[in-house]
């Protein structure tokens, strides 16, 4: 595909995505809202963007309040939807559930409809990351050349649409992304960022390539075959767990936005059963189990890499 296919293609879906969304919005508004509830956290300002999470004290939302914080949230795909001081780099997220009584046949309709968003999100997604057959270091400049200050994992953030559940419940989660990679292949990705020749703030082009050529040699006197790991930590995050008596099942979901929770055909006077989520203190954790780590060498601390020793 050549490069005025793909810029219309990806202009196309994303015009689409937002058709979908206001076509969503206006029908949950015409269902029968049941008792709901949504969580805010407090902003996160661009001076705070990088800080270490400690505590987190939610506020909730309950209701047509609640309805409506969400119907705004998935509609925010811009940074200029939020206010200024804002940061850009971490989406705003909602956790909670908008439960709604409907009939199977209503139930399917909307159905369908968040099938066709998050198929949308996803050939949005597919689009930058696979199809244009850009770099990594490439996807930044490609998307805000077409739509400016788009924020990418806002308008790649899925949906969730859930069938009678019997309980939501709510929680905080804490956990590392681990990826094994071998030598050559982050030496390729160092080799593409080099390449790519960008500067990275603070750093000059001139400093950040002098970082690279520093790191490539780092990488280049490992073993061919030394077992080398990524452990990111990712800042603390809520989960909802959602249990089915029937089958006796619990699924648990991340929760950056409210679960649509659709019960169908209850009796008038049915409530759902809904948790709180309880404020966070990373000083009040209990681990249930740790398992043993191996021993881990710290390589290139910027990537979070590791050598398996």
């Amino acid at each position: 595909m050549n490069k005025y296919d793909l810029i219309a293609q990806f202009n196309d879906c994303f015009k689409q995505l937002e058709a979908e969304i206001e076509m969503l919005s206006t029908l949950l508004k015409t269902l029968t809202l049941l008792p709901s509830a949504v969580f805010e956290l407090p902003d996160v300002s661009k001076e705070e963007e990088h800080d270490e999470v400690v505590r987190v004290t939610v506020s909730p939302c309950y209701d047509e309040e609640a309805r409506d914080l969400t119907l705004k949230l998935i509609a925010n795909l811009f940074i200029y939807d939020n206010a200024p001081h804002i940061s850009s780099k971490r989406a705003i997220r909602l956790p909670g559930v908008l439960c709604f009584s409907t009939d199977n046949q209503t139930f399917k309709s909307v159905k369908k409809q968040v099938e066709q968003i998050n198929l949308l999100k996803k050939q949005l997604s597919d689009i930058v990351t696979k199809e244009s057959g850009i770099s990594k270091e490439e996807r930044f400049d490609f998307v805000h050349n077409q739509l400016k200050g788009l924020i990418t994992l806002n308008a790649y953030r899925t949906l969730t649409l859930l069938s009678d559940p019997d309980t939501v419940r709510f929680g905080w989660a804490n956990k590392n992304i681990i990826k094994n990679l071998t030598r050559d292949e982050v030496l390729t990705q160092l080799e593409k960022s080099r390449a790519a020749n960008r500067a990275v703030p603070p750093y000059t082009s001139e400093q950040w390539a002098e970082r690279l050529d520093k790191e490539i040699i780092t990488l280049s006197q490992l073993p061919e075959n030394a077992k080398l790991k990524i452990k990111r930590p990712v800042k603390v995050q809520p989960i909802a767990r959602v249990w089915y008596s029937e089958r006796q099942k619990q699924v648990q979901y991340a929760c950056p936005l409210p679960l649509f929770a659709f019960y169908i055909d209850k009796e008038s006077d049915f409530k759902p059963v809904i948790g709180e989520l309880p404020d966070y203190d990373a000083n009040n954790i209990q681990i249930r189990h740790r398992p043993k780590a191996k021993k881990l060498q710290l390589i290139i601390p910027r990537m979070h890499l590791y050598l398996e020793k």
